[in-house]
């Protein structure tokens, strides 16, 4: 399976969060808009808290996702591996 979840739904969340954050400070000047939330910009605070959230996925998938790529060829039995396949003639 060469697709890691967390990069998808980090990007999903992500994306969202910077809408939210776009929008919020747009209409961060608008006092009647945020009346019922005791004059707090509920867009802005929640849309950087997605970026947060989606980033650290988005880090953690890219990081996870490059350590599965080269994790067999540095350990000691992937390089084992690696060497029977190539005199197996299964590698190039």
């Amino acid at each position: 399976m060469g697709l890691d979840i967390r990069l998808p739904i980090g990007g999903m969340f992500f994306i969202v969060g910077l809408l939210l954050t776009i929008y919020g400070a747009a209409t961060s000047g608008d006092q009647a808009a945020y009346e019922k939330s005791l004059s707090i910009d509920v867009n802005l605070w929640w849309g950087i808290v997605m970026l947060v959230f989606g980033a650290i996925f988005l880090v953690f998938g890219f990081r996870g996702a490059r350590r599965i790529k080269h994790g067999t060829q540095e350990s000691p039995e992937g390089q084992a591996i690696e060497a029977r396949e190539h005199e197996a003639g299964l590698e190039v």
